[in-house]
């Protein structure tokens, strides 16, 4: 299993956190794809607590942590 942490408007429509099958993903943007989130809505992505590319593999255990663009004022 991995486990998909969503944040903030990513968490609409969805739990805050997922666990997927590992054997379904090999690269990090497979998990945005299943979850319908378009990769140019993502300003971080996370694997293991490091910044991490779309192409990245995935693999057993791993901790995806996924943010969009966060404003402020």
């Amino acid at each position: 299993m991995i486990e998909v942490r969503l944040f903030a408007t990513f968490r609409e429509g969805r739990e805050k956190i997922l666990f997927l099958d590992a054997g379904e993903f090999k690269k990090a943007g497979d998990v945005l794809e299943h979850l319908n989130i378009p990769y140019e809505q993502v300003a971080i992505y996370l694997i293991n607590g490091r910044h991490s590319k779309f192409t990245d593999s995935i693999k057993e255990g791993d901790v995806l942590a996924i943010f969009p663009p966060v404003g402020g004022g």
